[in-house]
């Protein structure tokens, strides 16, 4: 028989993902998640391509819709605010070769919680401390829920993920520095043109502001350094210090930027770093999303890789009478895909290092050549097994 009693570490975007599926195929589904309650706002992120197929094949895909942000693409201004370059979100379409719904990562994660709500266990305030496992199961040691044994445990808790800490070893073997730092917070300012993301630029720095509907905005900053930053990623008043100290110099509207961030209930800060592991489980233990192979949110992949991962580790797990045998064809299909994504990021768009490279990336964006490399490089996203089918027929 499979296992039927699975911990899932995380409430954001993969864990939910993964238990909307486990619980469709017969599993008995508990979530563990540190925060009392889930985030609301943050930055947006990119549903395309095969997260698409996904989120259609869970029944979101109106839902999703609904709460798009409405963002035509990007353009970017000189420190006297004048348009230098635009890019249209139709182009970027056509590059990446799939339609692209752009939604906050907390409604997302509210989606996907109220997609499963009914059908699985949620423990807020609370996370794992200690893994044992032998094999037929996990012995999981909470540190406020007494301790609790499971046929397997998922890792889908981000990119500091505390299982992977746990099972895998430190952060540090498996994280891999890309020489720049992001923060992001929603704000309402009346800056730029509304439904287009601006881009203010100076070497190695890029502040950005969305402006939606009145009431509905997001900041973003993004700066490049030679060399790690030593400092608590739990500490948000030390992380706005930070940004106020690579950013307090600039002109522009970075001043009313950076007050925004201040106040911000949902300001967040991080490296732009990716998450490389050789296997994604081990025993009865597996990782997905941003814990197993976060790609760097300078990638636009974070929520491709989260959803398509879940749907494949869970169909797996449906399908396969062995974890081990799961975990192995999971990993198997998602890896190609995760390889991928992790070799594009952006920054030379976002935030280019020299004067010249972002004279550079206006004249490009300024010219046709982007319309006619969108035309001709744009791919179709790949096959993807319909899990979704096999389960249902399950049920019948």
């Amino acid at each position: 028989m499979p296992p039927t009693q699975i911990l899932i570490a995380g409430a954001s975007i993969a864990g939910p993902a993964t238990a909307f599926w486990l619980a469709r195929a017969g599993f008995q589904v508990t979530i563990v998640e540190q925060a009392t309650e889930l985030r609301r706002g943050g930055n947006g992120v990119d549903i395309r391509a095969e997260a698409l197929a996904v989120v259609d094949r869970m029944g979101l895909s109106p839902a999703i819709r609904a709460r798009a942000l409405a963002n035509n693409g990007m353009r970017f201004v000189d420190r006297n605010d004048r348009q230098r370059a635009r890019y249209a979100a139709a182009d970027i379409e056509k590059l990446v070769g799939s339609e692209d719904i752009e939604i906050t990562r907390g409604d997302l994660s509210h989606l996907l919680y109220h997609a499963t709500e009914s059908d699985v266990e949620y423990i807020f305030g609370d996370s794992v401390t200690a893994l044992e496992q032998d094999d037929t199961g996990v012995n999981v040691t909470f540190a406020q829920q007494p301790p609790r044994r499971f046929d397997i445990v998922v890792g889908a808790d981000g990119i500091h993920s505390g299982v992977r800490r746990l099972t895998f070893g430190p952060e540090a073997r498996f994280r891999v520095f890309k020489h720049h730092y992001y923060a992001v917070a929603s704000a309402d300012l009346a800056v730029g043109e509304r439904h287009w993301t601006t881009f203010y630029n100076e070497p190695g720095r890029s502040a950005a502001v969305y402006r939606g509907e009145p009431g509905h905005g997001l900041i973003n900053f993004i700066f490049h350094s030679d060399d790690p930053i030593n400092y608590d990623y739990r500490d948000t008043d030390e992380q706005r210090r930070l940004l106020r100290g690579a950013f307090g110099d600039l002109g522009w509207h970075v001043p009313a930027l950076l007050d925004a961030a201040d106040s911000a209930p949902d300001f967040y800060f991080d490296a732009l770093d990716q998450i490389k592991l050789p296997s994604w489980s081990t025993g009865r233990v597996v990782l997905v999303g941003d814990a197993a192979y976060c790609a760097s949110p300078a990638s636009g992949a974070g929520a491709l890789l989260a959803l398509t991962g879940a749907y494949r580790l869970a169909g797996e797990l449906g399908a396969h009478r062995s974890a081990h045998e799961a975990f192995a064809r999971y990993e198997a299909a998602q890896r190609p895909l995760v390889t991928g994504k992790q070799a594009h990021l952006f920054t030379y768009i976002t935030v280019p290092r020299t004067r010249l490279s972002i004279a550079g990336r206006n004249l490009f964006l300024s010219s046709p050549l982007p319309k006619v490399l969108s035309r001709i490089s744009g791919e179709s996203p790949k096959y993807l097994h319909d899990y979704a089918s096999q389960i249902a027929s399950r049920d019948e």
